[in-house]
């Protein structure tokens, strides 16, 4: 595998990015680890996405040169073939019995990744797609319309599915958080050691923005569990309440889930930027895009990840709408919580896999 690590000196001027060779059909190694590897600068400025419009790297706010930050890898294509890609760039290994985190999609229309995309890299870890019901209605509401759900939607031919709070909630605690001390997710979330989350990258009509720490967050909790995230902490249904308190629990939930996991070690993250709606995949009927497809972004940090995912968002064609939505809500204040609780860091580098 060949990968262009692409970085901006911390003054905001172009850094070189370089093409690193790896042998043998091996995920790759990390840019602090290059230095033996046969390297050949080239004069890239710029990121071809899937539509095949180019970003200026420049324009990126918070990619950096620092050896410190996470990396964030990147690959145009959004096939099965290069969503096997980037999981293997990630150099991740998952122990024991493996969860796939996904949102199963409200029917009838909503952007969920479909099974045909995903199938492979599900199967390729022995997963089991997990999810838990909502806590504002709909067809994923209770546990029985919610697996019909999951195989309408075809997921139930590529894996095993389980509904994580069909037998309800347990607490997990939150350490350091901003706005909650413990987190209620389903029931069965510790019946897995390690979780691969598939996160479609979207607006949200609530959050501003759908990622990874959304889909860890309220995503992995239970239906008493989201409301506790919803209302920052003081109530454990409805879904109304002060708007950055929700923003930052959910940094919190997030927080929790990561450190239950080996504080980050057994979960990692796949961001896919396609149907990039301003509404979430929990909307049956969500606005057409504005944004042609990006790529897909992949990340053992979901601080990281998210941020990436919205400067590049950011300066796609058509994204007035979507920032217009995550600026309504205040979304990157999730972000900044996030980072501020030690989730993650909003500087990044870049990992471009394309050839």
């Amino acid at each position: 595998m060949r990968k262009r690590i692409l970085a901006m000196a911390a003054a905001g001027t172009l850094a070189a990015a370089v093409l690193v060779g790896c042998s043998g059909g091996e995920a790759g190694i990390p840019a602090e680890t290059a230095a033996g590897a046969e390297t050949s600068p080239v004069g890239a400025e710029t990121l071809t996405v899937n539509s095949g419009q180019e970003i200026p790297l420049a324009s990126l706010e918070h990619l950096t040169d620092s050896e410190e930050a996470p990396e964030v890898y990147f690959i145009s294509d959004i096939t099965p073939e290069s969503l096997m890609e980037i999981y293997q760039a990630l150099d991740w290994a998952p122990e024991g019995k493996v969860a796939v985190k996904l949102s199963t999609g409200e029917p009838p229309a909503s952007n969920y990744l479909q099974p045909e995309l995903i199938g492979d890299l599900v199967q390729s870890v022995n997963g089991t797609i997990v999810e838990c019901n909502t806590a504002y209605g709909g067809s994923r509401a209770e546990t029985a319309m919610h697996y019909q759900v999951a195989e309408d939607h075809g997921f139930t031919e590529i894996a095993d599915v389980q509904i994580l709070d069909e037998n309800g909630s347990m607490s997990i605690p939150v350490e350091g958080g901003t706005r909650l001390t413990e987190d209620f997710v389903g029931a069965a979330f510790a019946d897995y050691d390690s979780y691969l989350v598939l996160s479609h990258f979207k607006g949200h009509a609530m959050a501003g923005y759908g990622g990874a720490i959304k889909n860890i967050s309220i995503g992995l909790g239970s239906s008493e569990g989201k409301s506790w995230i919803h209302t920052g902490g003081t109530g454990k249904s409805g879904i109304m309440g002060d708007q950055d308190a929700f923003l930052e629990a959910m940094g919190d939930a997030g927080k929790a889930v990561s450190d239950y996991l080996g504080s980050g070690e057994r979960i990692t993250y796949i961001s896919v930027l396609n149907r990039l709606s301003i509404d979430c995949d929990c909307d049956g009927n969500p606005a057409e895009p504005d944004i042609h497809d990006l790529g897909i972004m992949a990340s053992d940090n979901p601080v990281a990840l998210d941020q990436a995912c919205i400067d590049l968002a950011s300066q796609a064609e058509g994204s007035e709408s979507l920032m217009a939505r995550i600026e309504d809500r205040n979304g990157i204040h999730t972000l900044e919580n996030a980072e501020s609780i030690g989730l993650g860091s909003r500087e990044y580098r870049l990992v471009s896999l394309d050839q």
